[in-house]
């Protein structure tokens, strides 16, 4: 089942309308997102808590790291560059931190508020190789934004 983003889109702006609260909107980003594709086995928020590390937040699947500083992993790096990071192999990705070792590839988007505050970091783990495209990435950028920066 491959997600259709358009109707994702859709759901999530009707089941976040009115919602300002943070951790709310993650909880139901994560879940939304995480049911709409197989290929996405674990899906969830890291939340910028200090400064230079996240914790983990709102998410599904198997339990994951619980704090990530900035300084490692593929979650670091988008919180560090602002930049997308999509990871076809995380063998492959110097300093990958393993939460689980199911984990194949991997994509993180970094997640701002309305004043372009880096919140946090948005996480989808694969047990699938090279499973994310630049697709689901600027579909999943899109939804972010719309439910986190307005």
């Amino acid at each position: 089942m491959k997600v259709d983003y358009i109707f994702l889109a859709k759901t999530i702006a009707a089941l976040t309308e009115g919602e300002n609260d943070q951790v709310a909107l993650m909880a139901t980003v994560a879940c939304e997102v995480h049911h709409s594709d197989d290929r996405f086995d674990w899906t969830g928020f890291y939340r910028v808590t200090e400064p230079e590390v996240l914790k983990i937040g709102p998410y599904q699947g198997g339990h994951g790291c619980l704090k990530i500083p900035f300084s490692r992993g593929v979650c670091g790096a988008a919180a560090r560059s602002g930049k997308v990071q999509l990871v076809a192999d995380v063998e492959a990705f110097a300093g990958h931190i393993a939460c689980a070792s199911s984990t194949r590839s991997e994509l993180v988007l970094p997640i701002h508020d309305g004043s372009g505050l880096l919140i946090g970091v948005f996480d989808i783990d694969s047990n699938l190789p090279n499973a994310f495209s630049q697709q689901d990435a600027d579909a999943l950028t899109a939804i972010l934004s719309e439910v986190f920066a307005r």
